[in-house]
């Protein structure tokens, strides 16, 4: 069968991260061309992955290149433009999490792409990473009876782009970075079972001078069957990356841990490279992930998503999809500016969803 042809638009961490994935797990892929705002960067990750071309704008990529999808790897605020010109060019689309910065731009993304006939995955690899999926199955097998609470966490010392800390690219903090992915997993779980109030308490602990956003968050969630989702969120936890999920159930309980077990303890005076930066994160005792993109589940979506462009099947993790879990992230958000619980469906207008928490008096009426 004829290989799908990929475009990766930016060109850092996580675009790495996905040219790994297709490289060494998703041979029915070839990457055609990368785009980056700088046309330096973008030179540069071409040519480090011998990618053949590579592009400063977008539409010329667009008009150029003979690609059959664009991996949407950018900052928040660039999701709806990219994807709304893409669509119109009739390419396939996976996009990193979260979908869009609002709401208003989820469902204009999500009306563009049905409109022009093409596929758009919501990139959340957590509903693919083996650990979480093994845990998964065994729920469906009975193991641990009825759920009655699942919980996960994500958590580090914070992010390796600027970009992350400016709440007007990003809309909010670490919520919105690394919350939707314990939101999405909620749903993966429950078979989309909708989410019917949100409770939320967030602050700003460590890194006050970079940023007006959370970089520590709590959210509990009801869904309608009855199961209490709860997601913890840091960018503010020493030591390394931490993720990990638990299934409680009336008969049994299962951790899944994505690092533990899969890495190498270490301990470094000066820290190490990791994913083309130094970072402080390697100093001191750290655990050396192996495999990590796999063991997050990257290559497992990205090949899901390329099957479904090969075979014409919808993915399992949509557009609207992404567009539910970005609703319970306002909520949160109201919830911990209001100090309340905040039932659903909820779809207050703001600029950003970090307004809900920053300024709650001016949108509450």
């Amino acid at each position: 069968m004829k290989r799908v042809k990929v475009a990766i638009l930016g060109a850092g961490f996580i675009a790495d991260i996905h040219l790994e994935s297709y490289t060494r797990f998703v041979p029915e892929a070839e990457i055609a061309a990368v785009y980056a705002r700088n046309a330096d960067r973008a030179k540069a990750f071409a040519d480090k992955h011998r990618i053949a071309r590579h592009f400063s704008s977008v539409d010329e990529l667009l008009q150029s290149t003979d690609v059959d999808v664009v991996d949407i790897c950018l900052p928040n605020f660039m999701h709806r433009e990219v994807t709304l010109k893409a669509a119109a060019a009739g390419k396939h689309i996976i996009i990193e999490k979260p979908l869009a910065v609002t709401l208003e731009e989820a469902d204009e993304m999500i009306a563009a792409c049905e409109a022009a006939g093409v596929k758009l995955m919501y990139a959340e690899e957590l509903c693919f990473a083996p650990k979480y999926e093994r845990a998964r199955k065994l729920v469906e097998e009975g193991a641990v009876g009825q759920v009655y609470m699942l919980k996960q966490s994500e958590k580090h010392s914070g992010p390796h782009s600027d970009w992350f800390y400016d709440i007007n690219q990003s809309g909010g903090g670490v919520l919105m970075d690394m919350g939707c992915h314990g939101i999405a997993w909620f749903r993966w779980m429950l078979k989309n079972s909708r989410a019917v109030s949100v409770t939320a308490s967030m602050k700003t602990v460590l890194h006050k001078h970079r940023t007006r956003g959370e970089d520590n968050s709590i959210v509990i969630i009801e869904f309608e069957n009855g199961v209490t989702g709860v997601v913890e969120n840091s960018w503010a936890k020493q030591g390394g990356m931490d993720d990990r999920s638990e299934i409680h159930g009336l008969d049994g309980v299962a951790y899944a841990d994505l690092f533990t077990g899969n890495s190498v303890l270490a301990y470094s005076k000066n820290g190490y490279g990791y994913a083309m930066e130094k970072t402080d994160t390697t100093i001191g005792w750290s655990f050396c992930i192996f495999e990590e993109a796999f063991n997050q589940g990257y290559p497992q979506e990205l090949k899901h998503f390329i099957e479904c462009v090969q075979h014409n099947r919808e993915p399992l993790v949509t557009g609207k999809d992404g567009r539910d879990v970005l609703e319970i992230i306002y909520a949160a958000y109201a919830s911990a500016g209001q100090g309340k619980k905040i039932m659903l469906p909820f779809n207050e207008k703001v600029e950003k969803p970090v307004d809900l928490w920053l300024h709650p008096t001016s949108i509450t009426k």
